[in-house]
């Protein structure tokens, strides 16, 4: 398990522990056995932790169908959670596209420093020697990694 969903043995250990995961036995040699449903589960749940869910909430939703009166009561509470976490989701990958986008500028903006020998500027006053902003305005990353300012748009 801990293998194929490439989490570490402790990680597997800890959510059998919090009963999230349920082996169906053990082997002779004292190792865990679940069935391809728990390595499903564990995947999904490896997922959702990676985009940030909690614990809990996780847990939470993995108990919403048996603490329900009903097939259509669960069905609007998961409905319900999964929107929300959608949203959640949709304003994280707004965040990331963002990010992504002014680290990937950042990297073209540093490339102009590779031949930099200017030691009368470096470090102190690099936005004055004019590589950072000739090919554009600074982007945002490079302004608070370089200590610049961005003249081109009138930025501080």
């Amino acid at each position: 398990m801990a293998r194929l969903s490439k989490n570490t043995l402790r990680t597997v250990r800890f959510y059998e522990e919090a009963g999230i995961l349920h082996p169906i036995g053990r082997t002779e040699g004292g190792h865990r056995v679940f069935e391809k449903s728990q390595l499903e589960r564990l995947l999904w749940i490896t997922d959702m932790r990676e985009a940030g869910m909690s614990l809990e909430q996780i847990r939470e939703l993995l108990d919403m169908k048996q603490k329900a009166a009903s097939g259509g009561d669960a069905a609007r509470k998961a409905t319900e959670a999964l929107r929300v976490h959608i949203e959640e989701l949709r304003s994280k990958i707004d965040v990331l596209a963002r990010l992504s986008d002014d680290l990937a500028q950042t990297i073209e903006a540093a490339n102009a420093c590779l031949a930099c020998e200017n030691a009368a500027l470096f470090p102190k006053q690099c936005g004055e020697c004019g590589r950072l902003n000739a090919n554009g305005p600074v982007p945002r990353a490079m302004r608070v990694l370089w200590g610049v300012r961005d003249t081109k748009s009138g930025g501080s």
